[in-house]
Order: structure tokens, then sequence, then C-alpha cells
């Protein structure tokens, strides 16, 4: 499930916005999507795969979470870590957990 956009990273290109197959997010005024609709969120991952500022983090556990720290999954390297899995992401290690 979508959990996060990090706005020091998002470009505001909306592509996320785009590719959404279940219109989970909304544009806004300052350009940083939001997540209006996390319930519908099917967890396919098209918005993460998509960002090309590796700005979003998709739990594969389709349930929210309540606790996650923006900086604790980017010292995990797994903000945006989906487009490395599949090999799309420049410069970038795979990560192995």
């Amino acid at each position: 499930m979508i959990e996060i956009i990090s706005e020091s990273k998002c470009i505001e290109c909306n592509m996320c916005v785009s590719v959404c197959p279940t219109n989970v997010f909304d544009k806004t005024a300052n350009g940083i999507p939001v997540i209006a609709r996390q319930s519908d969120c099917q967890t396919c991952f098209m918005c993460e795969l998509y960002c090309p500022a590796d700005a979003l983090f998709v739990d594969p556990n389709p349930e929210p979470q309540s606790k996650l720290d923006e900086a604790e999954l980017e010292r995990q390297g797994v903000i945006g870590g989906y487009r490395a899995v599949v090999g799309w992401a420049v410069n970038k290690k795979k990560s192995v957990s």
C-alpha cells in the first residue's frame, strides 16, 4: 500500500497521479501530490516504479502502517527501492533484505 511521498525528493512531475490505476493521488496547488484515497491502493507499485525521483514508498503489506519513519526508510534504501529491484533505477544497487 502507498505509504509515503517524500516532499524533499518529489519533483512535482505528477507521474504518480498519471500512472495510478485506482486514482489514489490528487494534484495539489503546491505541486506535491497527496495520498487522497489510500484505501483504494492495490499495491501494484506503478507509482513507485514510474517516479523519476524515487520519492515514493509502497509497502508490500496491503494494510496501512501507522509508524513508518521516512528517515529510517531512506537509511534502509527502500524509498524508491522498487525501481532498483526491477532494474529501472540508474546508479542504484539492488537492495537484498
